[in-house]
């Protein structure tokens, strides 16, 4: 039986970091199952059928955007959203949003950061605020996708979704606890 807000599917090879993330959402009242890497998190999802998925990118066997893009490419996994929990580069953030990663979070996170997060990836975060269809534009940033802060999660950007249709919450990329990271991708 799930957890009282949801299941969570934790695969990352660090045990160290992987008890952290399920310290912090067993105390929020989630289930956490746990798996040492994408090899490992493929063999148990359809039994353990959770409500998120978190991932590491750096990780044995199969790291974290080629378990992403297995998950996605299954039908039974794709409704379920996927957040890499990892320092990521820019090309990793394109790859993990073309392989359908709802959103990154940057090591180090602060652990409330990532329980909110989870929370909202859940369906668990009934006020947070739908966002206007089509791309938005930081005014800061000529060129660039949006980077329009998240009061939600601090630390968090939200990115341009392409022709996200009404109501459709955009998905949350940047660094956590520090100054934002490369995570605007340039238009065009």
């Amino acid at each position: 039986m799930p957890g009282a807000t949801g299941r969570v599917l934790v695969v990352d090879d660090n045990k160290v970091i992987r008890q952290l993330i399920r310290v912090n959402l067993e105390l929020e009242g989630f289930e956490v199952v746990t798996a040492a890497d994408g090899a490992e998190c493929l063999e148990i999802v359809h039994g353990v059928r959770p409500d998120v998925i978190t991932l590491d990118v750096v990780m044995p066997r199969l790291d974290g955007l080629r378990t992403a893009a297995r998950l996605n490419a299954d039908p039974r996994t794709r409704p379920i959203p996927v957040a890499i929990i990892s320092a990521c580069t820019q090309p990793e953030l394109d790859t993990g949003y073309a392989a359908g990663v709802s959103t990154f979070l940057a090591k180090p996170f602060e652990p409330g950061d990532l329980v909110r997060l989870v929370r909202r990836l859940a369906g668990c975060d009934a006020a947070m605020p739908t966002l206007p269809s089509g791309p938005l534009r930081d005014p800061a940033v000529p060129g660039a996708g949006a980077t329009l802060r998240d009061p939600a999660v601090p630390g968090v950007a939200l990115r341009d979704t392409p022709a996200a249709p009404a109501g459709r919450v955009v998905r949350g990329t940047g660094t956590v606890g520090g100054a934002p990271g490369p995570a605007v991708r340039p238009a065009g």
